[in-house]
């Protein structure tokens, strides 16, 4: 097993607040990592960093080897192209404009952008990935629909699809099971092993301690800096989960974490927004 993903003494500063501090650690390809931590901890500024959109102040990150844009000192433009084709990005619900007049399967087809020809055109490989995508998480009937019209859990099969479509090796999941019904955070589940089974690594934030014992391999909590990294089991342990959550969580209960996420606050939630 590779090393796919390589953080080392990652520092991100929103102007004087300090979002992220000293954060150190690998991915391995065709692992599950869950990112726990509660809100204002520096898990969407983690991503946003993995992505390359905000500088760090210090540290680096790598990608199968090859620096991201953040780096200091980093080639942008290389970096970038070299990011786009490893990396997926479903962003939280609200991060979108579910008002923009653009179908389902036209926001699928976007992840297969970087493939296109000089033409701009999906050509009958790209075609094929869109639908195949679309069926794994089960939206081929409503492809031609507005995205806005969807339901929540629909909308976030649907940029899971785009992920699929894209090929990614690295996917960035945050929040996905936020606002979804049972249905469709038990198909997203699914598609997630698939993925892993197949070779991706998924690093997927999420509230719910319950469900992250069915999938994950291993466990990132997260408060501004990285308290722990080991298997669900032993990160989810009631003593860790009051260091990062400043108070008792039930890890066995699904909306737990989350209820503690919004009643806390970290010296760097104002910086962060919502995570």
């Amino acid at each position: 097993m590779s090393t796919l993903l390589s953080c080392e003494n990652v520092h991100v500063n929103y102007g004087p607040v300090r979002a992220l501090t000293g954060a150190s650690f690998t991915l391995d390809t065709g692992r599950i990592c869950g990112l726990i931590g509660m809100n204002g901890s520096g898990k969407s500024t983690l991503f946003k960093a993995i992505m390359g959109v905000v500088p760090m102040h210090a540290g680096s990150i790598t990608l199968d080897g090859q620096p991201v844009g953040g780096n200091r000192g980093s080639r942008g433009k290389n970096a970038h192209h070299h990011r786009a084709g490893l990396v997926s990005y479903v962003p939280q619900s609200e991060e979108i404009d579910w008002t923009f007049p653009i179908s389902v399967r036209e926001v699928v087809s976007m992840g297969r952008y970087r493939n296109l020809g000089i033409t701009r055109r999906l050509r009958a490989a790209d075609r094929a990935a869109v639908d195949e995508a679309l069926a794994r998480v089960e939206l081929t009937d409503l492809a031609d629909r507005q995205i806005g019209a969807l339901s929540g859990g629909q909308r976030k099969r649907a940029f899971v699809a785009r992920a699929i479509a894209q090929g990614a090796q690295l996917l960035l999941l945050d929040e996905p099971f936020a606002g979804v019904d049972k249905r469709s955070e038990a198909m997203l589940i699914q598609v997630i092993e698939q993925l892993r089974d197949e070779g991706a690594t998924v690093l997927v934030s999420t509230h719910d301690l319950a469900s992250l014992r069915q999938f994950a391999d291993e466990a990132l909590l997260l408060r501004g800096e990285i308290l722990m990294h080991d298997t669900p089991e032993k990160v989810l342990a009631p003593e860790n989960l009051v260091r990062a959550f400043g108070m008792e969580v039930d890890a066995g209960a699904p909306t737990a974490a989350s209820s503690a996420a919004t009643s806390g606050t970290t010296t760097n939630s104002s910086a962060e927004g919502k995570k």
